[in-house]
């Protein structure tokens, strides 16, 4: 019966998803005001048009329920095909997305990787990519193998594939976010790369099954890379394009974005040279002077981090402190530096309490921050 529930529970969230005219933002507060997917199709027309974001023409569309034909044959059909969905109330969903007012409410996945690793770095770039560019990509993923990060980007011509295909080659997961369904792989020319990436990483969307790749996805295919990305890396860009789109998503998300300075007179550097010049990301010279700026120590300290098990450190008394500060401290010393956007929501607290907290306790000497809002014990 439990089951039955979650399972229609789901169902009632794809077909709220794919209802014509309804966002993700939209959704989130349809289930929320309705105490659930399932309880938005039984709900009256009075009660639906007095939520925010919905008219009667909205409302109507929803109570037809004409979307739920749909979403059922989309349910199994992910089953049949070894696709797995990631609902926002899931354990298996991203924790960087969470605390995003327009993350997505389901992620769709083949592969065989952790959303929720310590470090990701997002790689992204201009599909014309030159032999410099490329050379620096491989750098940057050779140079991040110490700290174990996931390799995020999007599938595309250039630097992506270039950032894929280096992290096969390197052992590091890598997963490659899609402005189409699962199973329309775009370009065409990457299916062989994109199912190598599902033994080592895997690919990723927001897109039902059978979507095509419209231009209209791509911005969006965007935000979820800067969102799942603790800090990006503009290799190359031109003065418009993707690339920069995605950066505007991590600014905006508080993520740390870097830009490898390039030639003067290449178009392909534009992008990056303008970003340094007006102070949108920092300069980037090294994995290690990133790794500083943000708080990630060295390569070295990670390892040998890694070859120490929980139960071998050396245990830290929260005596003396509140609960709340105890929480805090217990989640920084588990999970290493977190954003505080991660904190507030993980540990319920909200935004402004939490500041306070935190600020107290790098009085005290216990915490120190970072930039991009990070915090980690000293």
């Amino acid at each position: 019966m439990i089951l039955q529930l979650l399972e229609n529970e789901k169902i009632s969230t794809l077909a709220l998803i794919h209802t014509p005219g309804i966002g993700s933002v939209t959704v989130r507060n349809l289930i929320s005001y309705c105490g659930g997917a399932s309880n938005v199709f039984k709900s009256d027309f009075k009660k639906l048009i007095k939520i925010p974001g919905i008219g009667e023409k909205m409302a109507r569309s929803i109570l037809k329920g004409e979307s739920l034909l749909f979403a059922e044959k989309e349910y199994e059909d992910c089953i049949k095909t070894g696709t797995q969905l990631h609902f926002v109330s899931d354990k298996t969903y991203p924790n960087r997305l969470k605390s995003l007012y327009d993350a997505p409410v389901v992620l769709y996945s083949r592969g065989n990787f952790d959303f929720n690793l310590q470090r990701t770095v997002g790689i992204v770039g201009t599909r014309q990519v030159s032999e410099y560019g490329k050379a620096i990509t491989e750098t940057i993923i050779k140079d991040l193998i110490p700290f174990k990060a996931l390799i995020v980007s999007g599938l595309a011509y250039g630097v992506d594939i270039t950032a894929h295909r280096a992290s096969l080659k390197n052992g590091l997961s890598t997963i490659g976010v899609m402005a189409s369904g699962l199973d329309v792989i775009y370009p065409a020319a990457h299916q062989r790369t994109a199912r190598e990436m599902q033994d080592h990483g895997g690919i990723v969307t927001e897109n039902a099954l059978a979507t095509k790749p419209d231009f209209m996805r791509f911005p969006a295919r965007n935000r979820i890379i800067a969102g799942l990305s603790d800090v990006t890396i503009v290799v190359e860009s031109a003065k418009k394009g993707g690339s920069l789109i995605t950066t505007e998503f991590a600014q905006n998300y508080h993520r740390e974005v870097f830009a490898v300075p390039g030639n003067l007179n290449n178009p392909m550097s534009e992008g990056c040279n303008q970003l340094i010049r007006d102070n949108k990301a920092a300069i980037f010279t090294s994995i290690q002077d990133m790794a500083d700026a943000i708080g990630w120590g060295s390569g070295s300290e990670q390892n040998n981090k890694s070859e120490l098990s929980a139960t071998a450190q050396a245990p830290i008394s929260f005596d003396g402190f509140t609960q709340d500060e105890g929480q805090v401290l217990g989640m920084l010393r588990q999970k290493g530096n977190m954003q505080i956007d991660d904190l507030s929501w993980q540990s319920g607290m909200h935004l402004n309490k939490l500041a306070a907290l935190l600020l107290n306790l790098e009085f005290q000497g216990m915490i120190k921050s970072f930039p991009g809002k990070k915090y980690g014990l000293i």
